[in-house]
């Protein structure tokens, strides 16, 4: 249990976060495998909350299991092709049965307000309705998916007026068509294109697992474009994880900045992810030219070309090429259309589990981006895998910088004996630990 200390530190170091996110259009999609899980209803208080915080909410829900229900309910087979439900006139009806239901189930929720509740005094307006215009799915390979649907378009200024009231807006699986028809629609396109149409800011899909996982079955915490094209392909025999990260990819291509894959199974797990430095998913982001990858033999020329001018200023020590040859697989770089703009290098000392920051530096055309703020999460994550306990830089100029991303000054007594008996006193640098 934290003790009263620790939830002030907690709630002071979300203070950028807050200020960050306030304004900003969110658009929030989960499943209705989520409705039916015992966290939901902590989901829905940490959905007020954001709401509180001045966030501009889209709720978009699915109801697959609770259409299935209803379905067998009738008596009728589940028909479905390349994944993807048959929805006929009979099955259309348990579609707009489910929908409904879980619309008034989340709306009640929002509405809830008891004393003892952490949604006690909250005033919640939830608008939804035809904000979202349909068109058939058609026939293909063959079959026709009749009242199976695709977004045709969304109603932006609808949904804009409603934020700007104030209101979240709620949208569901199915759209409307300008005959009068009711198609039933993949929520994860209804998100996407919601999304897309909107410029959100962030995309958030709750999932059944804690995030996006490696080969290895452990948490990849920072993603980019680049790296989730394999999960893709290699997601193709699984439909229902491919249509989540095809609405990642789609969104992140439309030019929405950052995805965020979380766990509707973990408490708290939207709040950690929006307003903690290490989140509790998989942040997605939108990097088109640029590429976060360890470097190689071959990017040796554009590092020394990047860090030549602070050195010069004695920001950095000086590397020869000879050196930077030998420690390069130390190095961590992002990369513009051939350009290095940005690199890092983590040297570990595992005696004592510790790790140095070193030769952190950012092209001064690329700086204000929070390009090092992602290089820095590379190397922290390169961190754990090595199993340090700590990571800790030298710095004379930039300090601050480090210290705003959770490093705390220490003494030259808290380095490792090995870096301790190097350490320079008449460069007199600064130390700064950062615990893992």
């Amino acid at each position: 249990m934290l003790s009263s200390c620790d939830s002030i530190r907690i709630f002071r170091h979300s203070a950028p976060y807050i200020n960050a996110h306030r304004g900003k259009t969110f658009v929030l999609m989960f499943g209705g495998e989520a409705l039916e899980h015992a966290n939901f209803a902590n989901i829905i208080h940490d959905i007020a909350l954001l709401n509180s915080l001045g966030v501009r909410l889209v709720l978009v829900h699915g109801a697959r299991p609770q259409i299935d229900q209803r379905v067998a309910l009738r008596g009728k087979p589940l028909r479905f092709s390349q994944g993807i439900r048959i929805t006929d006139k009979e099955t259309i009806e348990s579609v707009k049965d489910a929908a409904g239901s879980v619309r008034a189930q989340v709306e009640a929720l929002l509405t809830m307000g008891l004393a003892n509740s952490p949604m006690h005094g909250s005033q919640i307006r939830v608008c939804s309705g035809n904000l979202v215009v349909a068109m058939p799915m058609g026939v293909r390979d063959g079959v026709d998916f009749e009242l199976t649907g695709l977004v045709r378009r969304v109603d932006v200024d609808g949904i804009n007026d409603h934020l700007n009231d104030g209101s979240i807006v709620l949208l569901g699986p199915v759209g409307y068509s300008s005959t009068g028809e009711v198609f039933n629609l993949a929520h994860e396109q209804v998100a996407t294109q919601a999304a897309i149409a909107l410029k959100a800011d962030k995309l958030v899909i709750f999932s059944e697992s804690d995030g996006l996982m490696n080969a290895d079955g452990g948490l990849i915490r920072n993603l980019d474009r680049h790296l989730l094209q394999g999960l893709l392909t290699n997601s193709a025999d699984d439909h229902q994880g491919h249509s989540l990260l095809s609405a990642v990819a789609e969104s992140l291509d439309a030019g929405i900045s950052r995805c965020h894959y979380i766990s509707y199974h973990q408490d708290g797990a939207l709040l950690q992810e929006l307003f903690t430095r290490d989140g509790a998913g998989t942040l997605i982001s939108q990097t088109y030219y640029e590429q976060l990858r360890q470097a190689s033999i071959e990017d040796v020329g554009g590092i020394l070309k990047l860090i030549k001018p602070l050195e010069e200023k004695g920001i950095l020590v000086k590397r020869s090429r000879e050196l930077l040859e030998s420690e390069i697989e130390q190095f961590t770089v992002i990369e513009r259309d051939g350009t290095i703009i940005a690199c890092a290098a983590l040297y570990p000392y595992p005696d004592q589990d510790m790790g140095e920051l070193a030769c952190v530096a950012t092209h001064p055309d690329y700086r204000g981006s929070n390009r090092g703020e992602r290089l820095m999460q590379a190397v922290i994550e390169q961190g754990r895998r090595a199993g340090l306990r700590a990571i800790f830089v030298l710095t004379t100029v930039t300090g601050h910088w480090f210290r705003e991303q959770g490093f705390i000054p220490a003494d030259v007594e808290a380095l490792p004996d090995g870096k301790k008996q190097l350490y320079n006193f008449q460069r007199n640098s600064r130390v700064l630990i950062l615990t893992l």
